[in-house]
This record gives structure tokens, sequence and C-alpha cells, in this order.
């Protein structure tokens, strides 16, 4: 028998990709177990995931909560989108409105009705301008007086960007040759599917994560109201020292241990893109799984924060301080990139006073969300092209504030 020619028969289980990590977010809770397991880190990661569950988590996921019952009951018929259709100054103006919106969809559903000739150039970049994505929730939850003034301020700049553009381009500028069927169904201002093609494991996280929110909703905003008022929780409860930091760093494990589990990661969009949802999915299970990728990228940069200046034993405040006028050169690049996590990094070393709020105000009208990935897959140039546009506004709001008050 000629060996060389034989054939070796596999099991069909037993492929080259066997050792394949399917769920590559599950390496964000497997660090934070080692983290708390090292005698050195164990302190600093606990008091940093407790900090970010109770006062980031618990608002964020009770502002989203709000947020999609007001949008359930909303009207289907997206009279917004019907209205800005009737003249180029109306379709800026409306356009800025939806961008406004917290989250991603509003900025959406310009962008691909721009692509379906139903609006112009000047709406795109007026929506890519007045947009912050998700970010918008977290600064909202954590300090809404600066939250709704950025979203206004977006707005202002949005309407006079989009006007500006149609002073020089044609509605139909960079537009590509697109059927309507290209179109992204849009419901109540929120780009959501009609069906989630996920395998029996995502399907259970994510039913989960509804249910973690929906159970703890209510007691863990509670705690966290009054944390946010001085109350040593321990000591009103009479519980040892430390417990309420240790619930906290337990749920926030639990809860990013079940959205590692509802997508796998493929390439960058999505990484950075907040989860799919079905369109019939209950308000608090969309909150659910909008509350979780935004605590995973909190945590990311809250860790990171406190980690390296726990390790390097510098203030990092007073390291990047020393950037000056850099700084809001940062915002504006990291706002270039699509996706709205590098956004929600940006916002949390905002809140936790690592950068100033010349960098935030750059970051929030440079950033385009997870609105720029439909417009890069359909009209890269008009995508590319908008996206610079955007870019002009946020140097001079985002150094405008640097040299006023800064």
């Amino acid at each position: 028998m000629n060996t060389s020619s034989a054939l070796i028969k596999y099991p069909s289980w037993l492929s080259s990709s066997q050792f394949r990590l399917a769920y590559k977010r599950l390496i964000l809770p497997i660090a934070l177990i080692a983290l708390i397991a090292s005698s050195t880190t164990r302190e600093i990661t606990v008091t940093t995931l407790s900090d970010a569950f109770w006062a980031v988590s618990c608002y964020v996921a009770f502002t989203l909560a709000i947020y999609h019952y007001l949008s359930s009951y909303m009207s289907k018929g997206n009279a917004l989108v019907k209205l800005y259709a009737r003249s180029r100054t109306h379709q800026v103006f409306f356009a800025s409105l939806l961008g406004a919106l917290p989250g991603c969809g509003g900025a959406i559903v310009v962008t691909t009705q721009f692509i379906s000739g139903r609006v112009g150039f000047g709406a795109i970049v007026a929506v890519l301008t007045s947009t912050m994505g998700d970010a918008a929730f977290l600064l909202l939850a954590s300090k809404p007086d600066v939250g709704f003034s950025v979203i206004l301020l977006g707005i202002a700049v949005g309407c006079l960007s989009g006007w500006v553009v149609n002073k020089f381009h044609a509605d139909d500028f960079l537009r590509p040759k697109v059927s309507d069927s290209d179109d992204v169904a849009v419901c109540s201002g929120e780009v959501e599917i009609q069906r989630l093609n996920t395998n029996t494991i995502e399907k259970k996280a994510i039913n989960l994560q509804g249910i973690f929110w929906k159970l703890l909703l209510i007691p863990a905003i509670a705690i966290a109201a009054l944390g946010s008022f001085q109350v040593d929780i321990n000591e009103l409860f009479s519980l040892p020292s430390m417990t309420i930091e240790w619930l906290g760093t337990g749920l926030i494990l639990l809860s990013m241990f079940l959205w590692s589990l509802t997508k796998e990661l493929k390439d960058y969009q999505s990484t950075v893109s907040e989860d799919q949802k079905y369109s019939g999915s209950h308000p608090i299970q969309k909150a659910a799984q909008d509350t979780n990728f935004v605590t995973a990228w909190v945590i990311v940069a809250f860790l990171f924060f406190e980690l390296t200046t726990f390790f390097a034993e510098i203030d990092i405040s007073q390291l990047v301080s020393g950037w000056g006028m850099w700084m809001p050169l940062v915002g504006l690049a990291v706002g270039i990139l699509p996706g709205c996590g590098p956004q929600i990094l940006i916002t949390s070393l905002y809140i936790s006073g690592t950068v100033p709020l010349s960098t935030q105000l750059a970051n929030s009208i440079s950033n385009d969300g997870d609105a720029l990935f439909p417009a890069i897959a359909l009209a890269p140039k008009a995508a590319l092209v908008a996206t610079l546009y955007s870019v002009i506004p946020a140097f001079f709001v985002g150094y405008g504030y640097y040299f006023l008050f800064e």
C-alpha cells in the first residue's frame, strides 16, 4: 500500500478552527478576573469596577430605559423623516435634530436617506456633525448639564455646517446610484433588524442581559443615587467594609460575561459598533444591550487610567494637561474613527477628569458614531468628504473653547 497516497479521514469536528476563540469579548471578563486574583491589583480593580457599575452603568441603564420606553410610544411613521424632505433648509435642520438623538439611529436614518436620494449632501454633513452616538448616553447619565449643552451645541453647529455646504454643493454631490432596496429599515429613529440571526448561546446571553437589568434596574439605581449623595451604603445597612464594592464588582463581571457571549467579533466594525437589536424587543432588553456595550468601553478607559497611574506612579491628568493646545486635536482625531467605542473612551476620560472639555467638544463634533459604516459601505466618497467637512467645525469649536475658557 502506498502510504503517501493514503487519505486519512478526521472527524468533522476536528478542524483547524477547533481552538479558535469565537467570542473574543471573553478576553475582557477573563482579564478582569486575573486583575482581581492578583493581590497587587485587586484593590484598585475592585474599586474601579465598583465605581464603573454604581456611578456609570446604573445611570446609563436608567437613561437608556427611559429613552427606549419613549421611543416605543413614538409614531412608527418617522414624521421627522417626512418633514425634512420638503426643502433643503428643512432637511439640514431636521437632520441635525435626528443626529442629536442619543445613539446612532437618527444619524443612520439620514445617511441611508441620502444614499437612496431622498435628502441632499448638506443633510448628511449636518447629521454627522451633530451626532454623538452612544457616547451621548454616557455623558447625559454622568453629567446631564454638560450632556444637554453639548447636544444643543451639536444641533447649532450641524445646522450651520449643513447650510454652508448647501451653498457650495448640489444635493446629489457624490451620491452613488443605488436602488431603494439598499435603504435601511428604521423604526422610531432607531435602526433595528426584524430577526436576529444568532445561535443558541448568543440568544440565551441576549435574553439573560435583559433579565439581569430588569431585575436590578430599580434597586441598583436606588443604591447608585444614595452613593451620589455621599451616603456610605455599607454603614447605612450595617454591612461589612467593602461589601457594596464587591457586590458592584460581581455584578459588573456577570454583565460583562453575558455581554461577551452575545456577539462574535470578526472585524473592526463588529468591535466598535453597538449590538443589533430585534425590533420587537422590550425596551429594557434594548437598554440592557446598549448599557453593557457602553460599560465595556468605560471599563477599558477607567482601568487604563487607574492602572497606568498606579504602575507608572504618574498622574495622567497632569501629564495630559501638559499637552496643552494639542488636546482638542486628540479628541478630533479619535472622532474621525468610525464606531461608538473609541468615542466612549474619550467621554469616559473626560468624565474622570483626564481630558478637558475642549477635547470632549472637538470629539463630539467630529464623531460620526456607527452612522459612518453604512455610508462607507454604500457611498465611500461621500462618507469621506462629509467626515472631513465635519472636522472643520470640530477644530474651531474645540480650539475656540480652549482659547476662551481653558
